[in-house]
């Protein structure tokens, strides 16, 4: 009884779709990854007023631990599958590639492909992986 998996992967959420024999089990994942969009400029309208410093930095740490607790939150759901394929939009899938390149090697071994893709309702989510495994 071989158990395949299928995760379409953003930002905000991810779409998983486990089949096993004729059985199939859809799940929704959310992120609570924020989105940080510095404010630059000044306090005040005078020339030499006081400026807004943008700590760039302490941002970029905590989406990067955010990540990694979503990341953490598949692999989880993940673990007992025997093959994964990883697509979506922009380069989250990739994120979640290396990730568990580097946290879970017997898990890495399973993964048979990251592919990109639009975005997807989710019957559209569960039509592409069920094309993928057949």
């Amino acid at each position: 009884m071989k158990k395949v998996t299928g995760i379409w992967i953003d930002k905000r959420t991810a779409k998983m779709l486990t089949l096993v024999e004729d059985t199939e089990n859809f799940q929704t994942i959310n992120s609570s990854i924020e989105e940080f969009r510095p404010k630059g400029g000044s306090g005040t309208r005078l020339k030499g007023g006081p400026q807004d410093v943008v700590q760039d930095s302490r941002y970029n740490e905590r989406e990067k631990q955010q990540e990694k607790r979503f990341f953490k939150s598949i692999t989880d759901v993940i673990d007992d599958s025997d093959s994964i394929v990883i697509f979506g939009p922009a380069e989250m899938g990739e994120k979640l590639y290396s990730e568990i390149s580097e946290s879970n090697p017997t898990l890495y071994k399973k993964i048979s492909e990251v592919a990109p893709a639009d975005s997807m309702t989710d019957n559209q989510v569960k039509a592409w992986i069920r094309n993928y495994f057949n």
